[in-house]
């Protein structure tokens, strides 16, 4: 390995020989300048355009993006405040149909009521009728044969005959009048 002093040395020897080693050598500083001028100018013209076309085109789609975003979020806003529109209207019909129901319901049981009461009071008013007139058929078949009984009973114990129809049905009536009274007559 070769020293430090030898390196130097053999500089020297070589016809180059620098003042110091910490001279300025000016033609490395201006050549150093231009290149980088150069490569400066080569930068600027070429490469920070199209970086800034770059950045531009993607800010662009970002925001694009995001305008999107934010105009499908409030079409998403919108049907969706729409949807909560039609499903509270038809929770408000579904509530008035059942209401409806409630109400038609309790209007058919009126009315099945009213008809059953009027069904009811028709049986028995008939009922009723059917009732009075056998009571009437009854009495008035009670009557003849009571009448007839009576004339009989009568005939026998005044000993004559009562066959004459006007004197039996005065007789009968008679009669019959004392046991609707209940007062028996003096004969």
């Amino acid at each position: 390995m070769k020293s430090l002093f030898l390196i130097l040395a053999e500089g020297e020897e070589g016809g180059h020989t620098p003042e110091s080693p910490l001279a300025i050598e000016w033609i490395e500083i201006v050549l150093s300048l231009v290149v980088f001028g150069l490569l400066f100018f080569a930068i600027k013209k070429f490469v920070v355009p199209r970086f800034e076309s770059t950045y531009a085109e993607r800010t662009a789609a970002i925001e694009g993006g995001l305008a999107a975003a934010e105009t499908k979020q409030a079409e998403a806003d919108a049907k969706l405040a729409e949807l909560e529109q039609q499903l509270a209207d038809a929770r408000h019909e579904a509530a008035r149909i059942r209401e409806e129901a409630r109400e038609q319901g309790a209007a058919i049981i009126a009315e099945m009521r009213e008809q059953a009461q009027a069904e009811s009071s028709r049986i028995v008013e008939h009922g009723k009728a059917q009732i009075e007139a056998e009571r009437q058929q009854a009495v008035t078949s009670l009557r003849a044969e009571v009448g007839s009984l009576a004339t009989n009973l009568a005939g026998r114990i005044v000993g004559e005959s009562l066959e004459d129809d006007a004197r039996q049905g005065r007789v009968v009536e008679r009669f019959l009048a004392e046991l609707e009274t209940g007062t028996p007559g003096a004969n």
